[in-house]
């Protein structure tokens, strides 16, 4: 793939951004995570249950799948670092890639009239293709946040619009996929493994238009200094000393493998511990909820799912009061502390005790919604403070690399809840042992607070304060400042 060797001169930077581009940028948000949901959500249980692969098979194919995918996450963010085209270096592959990930989507989500080694390979393949095919596209738009404005302030209420994007399409997952793709459900599938593949048509549609509403409304205003020389080496180089980017590096794997184990096990957990339950619910709700019913295991796991979307949303809205009150490094210390409580919690819950869990559910969504946000904004301020330290801007690679230690610890998360279900003898559709649903308890509950402590442990080293950020910010417009007006031998302070 080749671009035209000339970009487009340089936009002002706006002190502040209009709606339509913030919420533009969001969207882009939320047509990844209608993949990247069910991934975290769906995924066991479609290969386990949908797709007849057994548990550890189903891990190891995930598990290898995605950790080799995430080597070619910083291959693709320096690959998107040295574009040049007319729409700038990262936009373009939103429009390049989108459509073909919308196709693979529905490869991955077919289920082939084949014998077991055939359905296996069939999986490895697409899988792995998507996966690649995901990179390409989100690693780039992720990068865009660096780029889009040079002020911090402007991306944390971006990195808002681009949570907002996420949980919303997490919220149409957990509230559809699985209404939509069992048999009769909301398409009329006659089998579930039609009802899957269906369901990856609409939101193959869906992420299209929504990719394409983010390419054509944003735009790049930020240029690595004009003097860089790119360099593979010193790129990485830069990367691997910029302490402030690895510790957040380290916090990002351990709390995102923390939820990756959790959310692996979540549909499991439901299906085979909680199972249906007998609930009355108040009558002013919808005629469908309201009054004495049973709930069936799909229905719990499907309001589960879409209540944490929603209460991480609700988070996410809060970040600009938790960052104001204590300063980021305090907000995310502090809300770690309240969602390690919540998640361990669950160790001490019965299946009928519904209201609790789903009360401490709510309530661990509202603070962990913040958190993720708010790691992405360090991200940000990690490529700054690499620019005003070294004099030179990696921003895709800074991004795609942290994205690398997220697939990475999803990976981990998938194939260790899988081999541990596997040990525990767990077997797909069937009543599970006193063992394994002791095992699916302990995913839920303390091994991925155990995780969480961890990083709360790691963040403390954190050394970008709310006063040094101002600081290099100040710095960094001053040079850039200069460069403007044709003084480019502007050398980087030595420390």
């Amino acid at each position: 793939m080749s671009a035209t060797p000339t970009q487009a001169p340089q936009e002002p930077s706006p002190r502040l951004l209009g709606f339509r581009e913030k919420s533009s940028f969001g969207f882009g948000n939320l047509a990844s995570c209608l993949y990247w949901q069910t991934f975290m959500a769906y995924l066991a249980i479609f290969y386990t249950d949908v797709f007849g692969i057994g548990a550890a098979a189903a891990g190891t194919m995930i598990g290898l799948s995605r950790g080799i995918d995430a080597f070619f996450d910083p291959v693709m963010g320096m690959l998107a670092d040295r574009t040049r085209t007319r729409w700038g270096k990262f936009r373009p592959f939103l429009l390049w890639f989108c459509v073909p990930l919308a196709v693979m989507g529905v490869l991955t989500f077919t289920v082939p009239n084949l014998g077991a080694s055939g359905k296996l390979v069939w999986a490895y393949v697409t899988y792995n293709a998507v996966m690649l095919l995901y990179t390409a596209i989100n690693i780039p738009y992720t990068a865009l946040l660096g780029v889009i404005s040079p002020n911090p302030n402007e991306r944390t209420t971006l990195v808002s619009f681009q949570l907002v994007g996420a949980f919303a399409g997490g919220i149409i997952v957990s509230a559809t996929l699985l209404p939509m793709s069992k048999v009769g459900g909301w398409l009329g599938a006659r089998t579930v493994e039609r009802g899957w593949q269906m369901s990856f048509v609409i939101y193959g549609i869906a992420a299209v238009i929504f990719f394409l509403t983010t390419f054509f409304n944003t735009r790049e205003r930020v240029s690595p200094p004009r003097a860089q020389k790119t360099s593979v080496l010193r790129d990485l180089g830069d990367l691997v000393t910029n302490g402030p980017w690895l510790i957040v590096l380290a916090t990002t794997i351990t709390f995102i493998l923390s939820g990756a184990i959790r959310s692996s096990v979540t549909a499991h957990y439901f299906k085979y511990y909680v199972g249906s339950q007998t609930l009355t619910l108040p009558s002013f709700l919808p005629r469908s909820a309201a009054g004495t019913q049973v709930w069936g295991w799909e229905s719990l796991v499907s309001v589960f799912n879409t209540s944490n979307q929603i209460a991480s949303l609700v988070g996410v809205i809060m970040i600009p009061f938790f960052a104001r009150i204590a300063g980021r490094k305090a907000a995310v210390v502090a809300l770690f502390i309240i969602l390690i409580a919540s998640t361990a919690s669950f160790y001490f819950l019965g299946p009928d005790q519904i209201p609790l869990i789903f009360g401490i559910n709510l309530f661990a969504s509202v603070t962990g919604g913040p958190l993720v946000a708010l790691l992405w904004a360090m991200y940000a301020d990690t490529a700054d403070y690499g620019e005003w330290k070294r004099g030179r801007r990696a921003t895709g690679l800074i991004f795609s690399a942290s994205i690398f230690s997220q697939k990475q610890g999803w990976a981990i998360g998938a194939w260790v809840a899988l081999a541990l279900m596997q040990s525990v003898g767990f077997v797909a559709n069937t009543a599970q042992t006193p063992g394994s649903l002791h095992g699916l308890v302990l995913l839920m509950s303390v091994i991925p607070a155990s995780l969480g402590a961890l990083s709360v442990v790691l963040v403390l080293f954190y050394p970008l304060n709310e006063a040094r950020l101002s600081r290099i910010t100040s710095e960094l417009k001053e040079r850039r400042a200069l460069e403007v007006a044709g003084n480019d031998r502007i050398a980087p302070p030595v420390s």
